[in-house]
C-alpha cells in the first residue's frame, strides 16, 4: 500500500521552502512583479533552484541531482501553489526535465538540474496526456519550421525542448532558446506568463526518435499533471486558511461573521474538499515516483478532482471576503486567476476525465 503521508525528510523540504518564500515571495512583491515587465523572479528561482537544490529534487545522481523523486517535487510544488510565486519550476524543473530523462538526454538534465539553464517543452499549455503527437512543428532537413501558441514557462527558458514530425515520425529535438522567436501573450495567470513560440528554420540537437520520442513527452505530460494536482492543492489549503482567518477577525452586528452558520457550512464544504484533494494529488505524486503502471490513471484522477476544488477554494475566497476580496490590492485575485489558469494548463478536468475513462475501459458518451 502507497504511503501517503509526508516523509520526515518531505516535512523538512517543506519547512524551509516555505521559510524562503515567506521572506522573498511575500504576496505584496508577488503582486508588484506583475506589474512590471519582469514577472519572473529569478534572483528567488536561483536561490531555489540552485542554491536550494529543488530544480535537481528528481534527478538521479549520476545525472547530477540530488536522487530524490517526484514526491518531493511534489511538496515544492504545493509550497509554490500557496504564494504563487513567478518561478519556472513546472516549465523547467518538472516538464522539461521529466521529457529529457524520458528521452536520455543526460547533459541536458545535469543543466536543468544545476539550475545553469531552464528548460520548456514547446507544446501548447492545454497538451494532455495520450493524445496525438502534436504535429505543429515539422522538420525538414535537420530543420524545424511551425508555431506553438500558449508554451508553459517559455519565456524564462534557455534550452527548448521541441516535439515534431519528422515527415510521419516523431522526434523530439533541443533547441537553443536565441534561435527561436518567443512573443509574450497576454495571460490571466500573471504570475505565470505564456508565450508563442516560432520556428523558422531552427536546428538543434536530436534527443529522441519514433516510439521513444512519444513515450518521453507522454511521460513529462504525465508527471506535469500529476505534480500541477499538488500545486493546486497547495492553493487551495492557502485560501482556506486565508477565508477562515478572515471570518474570524471580521466582525458585523458584533459578532464574527464565521459564527453565522451559513459561512460554516461553506467553509466545510472546502475542508473536505481539500482534505481529498491531498489524498489524491499525494497518490498521483507517488504513482510518478515509483513508476506505478497505475500513474497515468492517478495522474488524470488528480487533475479530474483538484482542479476543481481550487477553482473553488479561491472563488471562496475572495466571494467570503467580500469587497475587500474584489480589489486589486488584496491577493484574491492572484489565487484565483492561477486557479482558473491551472484548470486548464494540461488539460481540463473534463479532458482527464474522459481520458479517465478510457484508461479503465469504461463507456465514453
Amino acid at each position: 500500500m502507497t504511503d501517503l503521508l509526508y516523509t520526515e525528510v518531505e516535512e523538512q523540504l517543506c519547512s524551509s521552502v516555505r521559510d524562503l518564500l515567506t521572506d522573498r515571495a511575500g504576496w505584496p512583491s508577488v503582486l508588484a512583479r506583475t506589474e512590471t515587465d519582469q514577472p519572473y523572479d529569478r534572483a528567488l528561482w536561483r536561490t531555489l533552484g540552485a542554491e536550494l537544490g529543488v530544480s535537481g529534487l528528481a534527478v538521479p545522481e549520476r545525472m547530477g541531482g540530488h536522487g530524490a523523486s517526484w514526491r518531493e517535487a511534489a511538496v515544492v510544488a504545493e509550497e509554490l501553489g500557496r504564494c504563487v510565486a513567478g518561478t519556472p519550476f513546472l516549465g523547467s524543473a518538472v516538464l522539461a526535465t521529466a521529457l529529457a530523462m524520458s528521452a536520455g538526454a543526460d547533459e541536458i538534465v545535469r543543466r536543468f538540474a544545476s539550475g545553469s539553464a531552464n528548460g520548456a517543452v514547446v507544446a501548447s499549455a492545454s497538451s494532455v496526456p495520450g493524445a496525438p503527437f502534436p504535429a505543429a512543428v515539422t522538420m525538414t532537413g535537420g530543420r524545424l519550421t511551425g508555431a506553438v501558441r500558449g508554451v508553459i514557462d517559455a519565456a524564462a527558458a534557455d534550452q527548448l525542448l521541441v516535439p515534431a514530425l519528422d515527415g510521419d515520425e516523431p522526434v523530439v529535438v533541443a533547441v537553443d532558446a536565441g534561435d527561436v522567436t518567443r512573443t509574450a501573450v497576454t495571460s490571466l495567470d500573471l504570475t505565470r506568463p505564456l508565450c508563442d513560440v516560432t520556428l523558422d528554420g531552427a536546428r538543434g540537437s536530436l534527443i529522441a526518435r519514433g516510439p521513444a520520442a512519444s513515450d518521453a513527452l507522454d511521460a513529462a505530460l504525465i508527471t506535469g499533471a500529476a505534480v500541477l494536482a499538488s500545486e493546486q492543492l497547495g492553493l487551495a489549503q492557502r485560501c482556506l486558511e486565508m477565508t477562515v482567518d478572515y471570518l474570524k477577525s471580521r466582525y458585523q452586528f458584533g459578532r464574527p461573521i464565521g459564527g453565522y452558520q451559513a459561512l460554516k457550512h461553506r467553509v466545510a464544504d472546502i475542508w473536505a474538499g481539500v482534505s481529498q484533494a491531498r489524498a489524491v494529488a499525494r497518490y498521483a505524486a507517488a504513482c510518478v515516483a515509483d513508476g506505478d503502471p497505475d500513474m497515468a490513471v492517478a495522474a488524470s484522477l488528480a487533475q479530474a478532482y483538484c482542479s476543481p476544488v481550487a477553482v473553488k477554494a479561491a472563488e471562496e475566497c475572495l466571494q467570503m471576503h467580500g469587497g475587500i476580496g474584489f480589489t486589486w490590492e488584496h491577493p484574491a485575485h492572484l489565487y484565483l486567476k492561477r486557479a482558473k489558469a491551472d484548470s486548464i494548463l494540461l488539460g481540463t478536468a473534463a479532458a482527464h476525465r474522459v481520458r479517465l475513462g478510457r484508461l479503465v475501459d469504461l463507456p465514453v458518451a
